[in-house]
């Protein structure tokens, strides 16, 4: 129990996650958690039927981001993208299709019932939303798998969640968490620390009017760029790393031999303190709005900035 009226973090933490826009809380899950998640993460990909996938990849570039219905129609399912190298210059798999997914999303943390015991059944996780205070009345979205396959894990670049999960004002807030050890040599994040204070959001991500998905500019005062270095965090299993909205990340290549599974999800504000509007990609259905977390919003917050 941390002290100050705090449950799960402590005060240094709490702050160290506003000061650096991250934070990493080591063994936040049970490792019996940790276990079933990774066990059903791997069941999930023997259930991957590749006969009737449209072979949709996932990539990460501006201009070539994913779009089909595929994609914009995933957000109460649960659906497979593919890393760019896993499919051939005839669109065939060039590996088997457990070594060819990058993640299965969108709606894992309500129809699954390992990821729904993390997600929204867990009171430890209730605990350090009402500690971080970032959010009033917090609701969950976009909750996925990510493998980083060897050798052909692709190389994530620097980016914000704000700008893929855009509120107004922006609210996202990341929760990563790691099934098996992240290193350097096989994909784990590395953060700009306190980028967060100085980045602007300044485009989103949207569904286009004549369709599939693009970027929006958003008007932002000038901003100098971020400066100093990033700071890579290997995790592992069971630690969770919090990552605010517009603190700048990144992922490099999995060259290794070695899986790097996460289970990952995000929070976005709630309104009326925040607006999430038609314009983004991920939408709610009448069948799986998005989940709430708390039952008694949390009165005030320290920042969304």
């Amino acid at each position: 129990m941390a002290h100050g009226g705090l449950s799960v973090l402590s005060q240094e933490q709490v702050n160290k996650f506003y000061t650096d826009g991250y934070l990493v809380v080591p063994k936040f899950l049970a490792p019996e958690d940790t276990d079933a998640l990774l066990l059903r993460s791997k069941a999930l990909l023997s259930e991957f039927n590749i006969d009737d996938h449209p072979l949709t990849k996932f990539t990460t570039s501006d201009k070539n981001h994913v779009g089909d219905d595929y994609f914009l129609n995933s957000g109460d399912k649960i659906r497979y993208f593919l890393e760019e190298d896993a499919v051939d210059s005839s669109g065939k798999l060039n590996r088997p299709k457990d070594r060819a997914p990058i993640t299965r999303r969108q709606g894992l943390h309500e129809l699954e019932p390992a990821f729904r015991k993390v997600t929204l059944d867990n009171e430890k996780l209730r605990a350090l939303v009402r500690d971080l205070q970032f959010h009033h009345d917090p609701v969950a979205l976009q909750s996925m798998v990510i493998t980083k396959q060897p050798q052909i894990g692709g190389e994530v670049p620097e980016h914000n969640d704000s700008t893929f999960l855009y509120t107004n004002p922006p609210s996202a807030l990341g929760f990563w968490l790691p099934l098996e050890r992240c290193t350097a040599s096989n994909g784990a994040l590395s953060f700009l620390p306190g980028s967060h204070r100085t980045t602007r959001v300044t485009k989103r991500f949207v569904r286009l009017p004549s369709g599939g998905t693009g970027f929006e500019a958003l008007p932002a005062p000038e901003s100098a760029p971020p400066s100093g270095d990033y700071v890579l965090e290997e995790c592992e299993p069971g630690d969770l790393v919090l990552i605010h909205g517009t603190v700048l990340h990144k992922s490099p290549r999995n060259l290794s031999d070695k899986t790097r599974f996460a289970y990952t999800f995000h929070m976005v504000e709630s309104p009326p303190h925040a607006v999430y509007d038609e314009k983004n990609w991920l939408q709610p259905t009448e069948a799986m709005p998005f989940s709430r977390i708390l039952d008694v919003p949390n009165p005030t917050v320290r920042a969304l900035a």
